[in-house]
């Protein structure tokens, strides 16, 4: 079946952009894998009007309405492969099907990498945390951590030093020069050289932070920045342009989300190097603008 518009990626961009393309009273499919980045979180904050709701029960809501609109279709099914046809693009899903569209809509996200500390990834989203701004709030006030993962590291223990008392745990990747070290001092940031071991629940609603020399720390969070890689291989299948960043990659996309390549637009976590569901549904309410646009105008 030919639809107007295809939207890969049915999470905060996927369906913003889907609504927008529905209220132009276009064809949408949406088709999602049900693994949106966030789902490890209990609780979203920051996002207007919705602090503190959990992000499936957001999303869930969300489908809803965008199903109420009689030319929204949805499937549950993995997007593998997107080609260029002489009418659009077609999209081929895990189960065989395959679907043409006249636009495309990336809203594809990222995997994060977590780094390997034993423990580590059982708390993600717990109290292992990668955004102050939405989730700081609730964990400010008392001893935080954060574990290096590169460089940006010493960068983000400065900001996260806003929200409580930081440790930052080098873990054997960081020696700051003396700028970086008289920086630090600033503000009141411990650095701490050794090697984590491993992290785990400390009883109290923390974390004790084992060192490999046998000391440990307790925590009430450890932020950390994890490296980012394409959750979906179809923005690179169809030969969108890349950026690199420091986390990892983004697709290049201009102010109206369009991508390197004509009719496919891109939003979300795969199109920026910032992060949270406010910029993703920000993102995906114009890409499913520009799309409709460029449906009516070429």
């Amino acid at each position: 079946m030919q639809y107007d518009v295809i939207v890969v990626g049915g999470s905060f961009a996927g369906l913003s952009a889907a609504m927008y393309a529905a209220r132009g009273r276009r064809k949408v499919l949406v088709i999602d894998a049900g693994k949106p980045r966030n789902r490890f979180a209990e609780h979203s904050h920051g996002f207007f009007g919705q602090d503190g709701r959990s992000p499936s029960d957001i999303l869930d809501e969300a489908k809803a309405q965008l199903l109420a609109y009689p030319t929204v279709t949805a499937i549950d099914a993995r997007a593998e492969k997107a080609s260029i046809t002489g009418n659009g693009f077609e999209v081929a899903t895990d189960n065989g099907e395959s679907f043409g569209a006249t636009r495309l809509v990336l809203a594809t996200g990222v995997r994060d990498i977590l780094p390997e500390v034993p423990g580590l990834a059982a708390q993600w989203g717990k109290t292992v945390l990668h955004c102050p701004y939405c989730h700081g709030y609730e964990v400010a006030g008392g001893p935080l951590g954060v574990l290096a993962t590169g460089p940006m590291s010493l960068h983000q223990a400065e900001l996260i030093s806003d929200w409580g008392d930081v440790t930052l745990f080098a873990n054997g990747l960081l020696e700051p020069d003396a700028d970086e070290a008289r920086a630090l001092e600033q503000r009141m940031i411990r650095f701490e050289p050794a090697k984590v071991s491993e992290v785990q629940e400390d009883g109290s609603g923390g974390l004790a932070v084992r060192l490999d020399d046998g000391r440990s720390a307790s925590v009430r969070a450890l932020f950390t920045a994890p490296r980012n890689e394409m959750a979906s291989p179809l923005a690179e299948q169809l030969g969108c342009a890349f950026n690199e960043g420091p986390l990892g990659r983004a697709i290049v996309v201009d102010d109206k989300q369009q991508t390197s390549v004509p009719g496919v637009f891109a939003a979300g976590d795969a199109a920026r190097m910032m992060h949270n569901i406010a910029f993703a549904v920000s993102g995906g309410a114009m890409a499913g603008v520009a799309a409709h646009q460029s449906l009516v105008f070429g």
